[in-house]
């Protein structure tokens, strides 16, 4: 590996688990057996024995710590134990990328990657504790809502993003949710008009705007390159990882310069495209995070899929965002708003089936799939998937 690949191509995804949702406060599993069964369920499709497993991450204050969870399984030994620092989803992909890097240096051969969520154990918007500053709760803000509703506020007023582009997210998201049996929205169409007349939740977003609050867990298994090709399923390759923040980003203190960017800053983004080895016009399908569909559309065009003002409104069409033929087809799985919300995991799980081909929304073809973490949140972070073909 050159200093300018980064760990391209070292790492791979062979695994996958994530059982059904619930609704919140529904479930009769503990937080810990849900992330218990995602890890099995992910061992499961990969042909891999749980007790192989030596390393764990996941990322925001998950309660289910990785010993604890390797005793459970009963693992041989315990070589990697991580947790990502930073508010909201923006974790996400950067716990992938510590796993990847972990394979890749030689510190462990199986990381599983995981993230739980149970209103019993964690309480209503846990992604959230202990994130909202004096300077934010002194004022009445104290929800994610309220602080990407204000940032959406400007997005939409002075950089002149126009409305239609936070609908589209939504309807696409319900579309492809249609043809996913285990979306909690499967079954329940978005009829036209019910988007616009829903009530407000923080103006400008209302209810259909904003994720949902579920229980469950998913799970991937990240092995290294040279071991992927050992297992059930076509490896989805770590062709590139991310994550950080700007040098006026931080614990949402709103004094960021660029107030209506989702944190994915210039030299972040050029990294992300720059060890991947490619260029933002040759992604083929992207899940990006949406506690809230105008910090999604500003992830979007912080890195370079989506032009901002008036002409985000034209990008953001149900025709170009949805599978299998749009311009870029986008969380086909259904994403937090539509599939079901446990912190954005399921994103991840999605990206990598659209490398595999096995999505319910499969885009033909897919050799390039992006992962979004994080937008408007204390840290973000990006993960680029990639076929064999494209090594």
């Amino acid at each position: 590996m050159t200093a300018g690949q980064g760990f391209r191509g070292a790492a791979a995804v062979v695994g996958i688990g994530s059982p059904r949702y619930h609704k919140r406060n529904t479930s009769e599993d503990s937080v810990l057996t849900l992330v218990l069964k995602a890890i099995l369920a992910a061992c499961e499709d990969a042909g891999a024995d749980p007790r192989a497993i030596d390393g764990f991450v996941s990322y925001a204050n998950d309660h289910s710590e990785g010993v604890g969870v390797g005793a459970a399984l009963g693992i041989r030994e315990l070589r990697w134990s991580t947790m990502v620092w930073g508010g909201g989803g923006g974790g996400i992909a950067a716990a992938i990328n510590a796993a990847a890097a972990a394979v890749a240096t030689g510190q462990a051969e199986c990381v599983a990657v995981y993230r739980g969520i149970t209103e019993a154990d964690d309480g209503r918007r846990s992604y959230g504790k202990d994130h909202f500053q004096p300077l934010l709760t002194a004022h009445g803000i104290v929800s994610p809502a309220q602080i990407c509703a204000l940032r959406t506020q400007r997005l939409l007023e002075a950089d002149g993003v126009p409305r239609s582009a936070l609908e589209a997210l939504t309807e696409v998201s319900y579309l492809h949710a249609q043809r996913n049996p285990d979306a909690a929205a499967y079954g329940k169409p978005l009829k036209s008009g019910v988007y616009a007349d829903s009530r407000w939740i923080a103006e400008p977003l209302r209810l259909y705007d904003c994720s949902r609050e579920n229980d469950g867990a998913s799970a991937l298994l990240v092995v290294s390159a040279e071991r992927a090709k050992q297992f059930a399923h076509a490896p989805a390759y770590v062709l590139s990882g991310v994550q950080g923040a700007g040098p006026d980003w931080g614990e949402q203190l709103e004094n960021e310069e660029a107030y209506t960017s989702a944190g994915f800053h210039p030299a972040l983004v050029s990294r992300m495209w720059d060890s991947a080895g490619i260029k933002a016009g040759e992604v083929d399908v992207v899940q990006v995070y949406e506690n809230f569909t105008g910090p999604a559309v500003a992830s979007l065009i912080d890195v370079g899929l989506c032009p901002t003002g008036a002409a985000a409104g034209e990008f953001m069409t149900v025709a170009n965002l949805r599978a299998p033929d749009g311009k870029l087809p986008v969380n086909t799985s259904g994403g937090n708003i539509a599939e079901g919300f446990v912190h954005g995991i399921g994103l991840a799980v999605e990206a990598v089936r659209q490398i595999r081909g096995t999505s319910t929304n499969q885009v033909a073809g897919a050799d390039i799939s992006l992962l979004l973490g994080g937008p408007m949140a204390p840290l973000v972070s990006a993960t680029v998937f990639g076929s064999e073909a494209v090594l």
